[in-house]
């Protein structure tokens, strides 16, 4: 099969379940602890490296990847915890998930490009403000979230979660998004 056939977004079966198996195992290995190494990834997928880098040229291309589903994944959360959650412990439990989100995109965002950096931002800043509104707006309408809270006040909180290392996040993390859901709830007299 012709490289324009392939990238072009028609791929053999094969080869579209080598790059979704690669990006698995990287969104796996993304969240140990240390750098994400490419042969580390090859290796755990059981293919060669030259198989890899036709689907990812650069590491940089591997973590944007991996990048945009943790953004896909995160937002897709916000409807599906509201579906079995109270608007209150949907978020909070959506919290917990940023945590995770939050060391993704420290990793990622400390191995890409500036230009590349921007395209990121670009695809997780509309999509994620989206998903707090929604559980915000669920929230202020059940009235268990305040009236004034609005989904920009939250990603300005939580986006101190990617600058923590993973020690700190650990011992933080769960304690300070504790305090933002408490100071989110709606105070009646």
């Amino acid at each position: 099969m012709s490289a324009s056939v392939e990238s072009g977004g028609t791929r053999r079966a094969d080869a579209q379940r080598n790059r979704e198996r690669i990006l698995q195992t990287a969104r796996d290995l993304v969240h140990q602890t240390g750098e994400l190494k490419l042969n580390a990834v090859a290796k755990a997928c059981g293919i060669g490296q030259g198989t890899l880098y036709r689907h990812f040229p650069t590491r940089e291309d591997l973590l944007a990847e991996v990048y945009r589903h943790e953004v896909d994944d995160l937002v897709a959360a916000a409807p599906q915890l509201l579906a079995t959650h109270e608007p209150v412990d949907a978020l909070a439990a959506w919290f917990d998930r940023v945590a995770a989100y939050a060391r993704v995109k420290r990793d990622v965002f400390a191995a890409v490009e500036a230009a590349t950096w921007h395209d990121l931002a670009a695809h997780s800043l509309g999509p994620i403000g989206e998903a707090v509104e929604l559980l915000l707006a669920a929230g202020r309408s059940a009235g268990s979230i305040r009236a004034d809270a609005v989904a920009r006040d939250v990603i300005v909180l939580i986006s101190w979660l990617s600058r923590l290392d993973d020690a700190e996040l650990d011992a933080r993390g769960p304690r300070l998004l504790s305090i933002l859901v408490d100071g989110l709830r709606a105070h009646h007299p």
